[in-house]
């Protein structure tokens, strides 16, 4: 009886990931041109911001394979617009508002969120790097509350 309700489960839920990619938000995988970025304190810190922010931050997202496939692809999408509209990295020449929360959000451990850096390697900082990156931020953006 088990493994009948466990195959039939099985079946349901393979059915319905198929079913949820005919949903078309999630699909927009578009890279606005780069218009203007910031006037970067140093080399380093462009460098690092790209490791841990550009990916929704910026129109030079990398879409990875698995951002193609719901319910994946509907989370990352709203991730990236979000991230894009709060503070892009590629658009300097328009306000940006939440550009001066930039380093306090890295401070309290808030961004990059922790389901990014899992899937990014390259988010992943030593103690020296996320202090740099930090000290960089405010050195390029500005200071917000709290920093």
């Amino acid at each position: 009886m088990w493994k009948a309700l466990a195959r039939w489960a099985l079946l349901g839920a393979v059915m319905l990931l198929v079913v949820v990619q005919a949903v078309p938000y999630g699909r927009n995988h578009a890279n606005p041109p780069v218009r203007m970025e910031p006037a970067w304190d140093s080399p380093q810190t462009r460098e690092l911001a790209v490791r841990a922010c550009y990916a929704c931050h910026s129109n030079q997202t990398v879409w990875p394979w698995y951002s193609n496939i719901a319910p994946a692809s509907w989370l990352i999408q709203r991730d990236v617009d979000e991230g894009r509209k709060g503070l892009n990295l590629s658009e300097w020449d328009r306000p940006q508002k939440e550009a001066r929360e930039s380093a306090r959000t890295v401070r309290d451990g808030t961004m990059p969120p922790w389901y990014y850096a899992l899937l990014h390697a390259g988010a992943w900082f030593s103690a020296a790097e996320r202090e740099a990156l930090i000290g960089g931020l405010e050195a390029t953006l500005g200071r917000g509350a709290g920093g």
